[in-house]
């Protein structure tokens, strides 16, 4: 058979992965990075010697073992588990994001979420066949509690996610709407996912109500990364919630879906938990200075923000985002990613000094 009749190696890769972007990551060598809502401290170097002891003795040549179990007992601790729940770990939230569309793809399930939200809920429908059903917030990023309840009466989605705070708005929802769509959900069987990235600068936890109403929350899971805690490197995320729903999610885990280095690392950082927790006040402090500097920019509105980055609407985003880069400063352009989100840029809170520079540079670029 010649080259011209050879079948392309292309032919048996579905049509609309073919179609797709890949997920695009900025080059960031020589700036200072404010794009990916990473907590910009490093690790003190006492502790980065520490560290590296600890991971030098790592059984590397050994598959995850008991270790990975002491990382659940350790999370399970750090997070006061209640009663009746278990955790299950991933290699960061986005693979438990995969492994739910594929736990729900049963004939017609469909999985729905506001938007403009995290990226993720939407590809992982699409990756794993199921209809995405998107409802868009309200002009100052609330939830829209008709529209939503009316999408979920319509379409009965296997899962709702919603993001507590949310990304890219950073701002968090009000909770009696919650427990609103939560009840709804209830009366068709179906899943709510609180997903709490940015738990570590909130001034909140869907876990209090989870321990406070437990049956009201029966069908809710809670998912949490270690990426903003500290170690966005490590890639972990977790999962709690009811015992029986999430053995039956746990089932899809790769056996060995986290590696012994991760764990160890998460480990370690949970041994020192307080010096993770001083630099979250840090940061929570330094976004208050940053969204105050930001209020005072003529043409400039920062939208509140319970998260580790601050939403900001420009006269004109990508204008001030080339003037940004020009600057040195990398952030983040969402203005294309929803019409609500029109002329906004997504700015990750830094340290006092990369805020100074990112106030004087987005001054300038005005």
């Amino acid at each position: 058979m010649n080259a011209m009749n050879t079948p392309s190696p292309l032919r048996f890769i579905r049509q609309d992965i073919q179609s797709m972007h890949a997920y695009a990551i900025q080059d960031s060598a020589g700036m200072v990075k404010l794009d990916a809502m990473e907590n910009p401290f490093a690790l003190p170097p006492d502790l980065q010697a520490a560290l590296g002891e600890r991971l030098g003795a790592v059984a590397i040549n050994r598959y995850p073992g008991a270790r990975i179990e002491e990382l659940k007992e350790a999370l399970a601790r750090h997070v006061d588990l209640p009663a009746g729940c278990a955790l299950m770990l991933g290699n960061g939230s986005d693979e438990l994001i995969s492994l739910l569309a594929m736990a729900c793809d049963v004939p017609g399930a469909s999985i729905l979420a506001p938007l403009p939200g995290f990226v993720m809920y939407a590809m992982s429908a699409q990756l794993q066949g199921l209809a995405f059903h998107g409802v868009p917030l309200t002009t100052d990023f609330e939830l829209d509690e008709r529209a939503m309840l009316s999408a979920m009466r319509e379409h009965r989605p296997a899962i709702t996610y919603l993001a507590y705070p949310n990304n890219p708005t950073a701002n968090l929802w009000d909770a009696a709407v919650i427990r609103r769509l939560i009840a709804e959900a209830a009366t068709f069987g179906g899943l709510v996912v609180m997903d709490e990235a940015y738990q570590p600068f909130s001034s909140r936890s869907w876990l209090d109500e989870m321990r406070a109403d437990p049956a009201a929350n029966a069908h809710v899971l809670l998912m949490r990364t270690l990426s903003k805690f500290g170690l966005a490197g490590v890639r972990l995320g977790y999962m709690l919630g009811a015992e029986g729903l999430l053995n039956e999610v746990d089932k899809l885990r790769p056996p060995y879906n986290v590696s012994v280095l991760n764990a160890e690392c998460a480990l370690f950082a949970l041994e020192h938990a307080e010096v993770f927790a001083q630099q979250a006040h840090e940061i929570r402090e330094q976004r208050g200075v940053l969204v105050e500097a930001l209020s005072r920019m003529a043409g400039v509105t920062p939208f509140p923000s319970d998260a580790n980055m601050v939403l900001v609407r420009v006269p004109d985003a990508q204008r001030c985002f080339d003037g940004l880069k020009a600057r040195g400063i990398l952030v983040k352009n969402v203005s294309k990613m929803h019409p609500l989100l029109a002329n906004c840029l997504r700015l990750t809170v830094g340290t006092p000094a990369e805020n100074s520079q990112l106030i004087s540079a987005l001054q300038d670029a005005l």
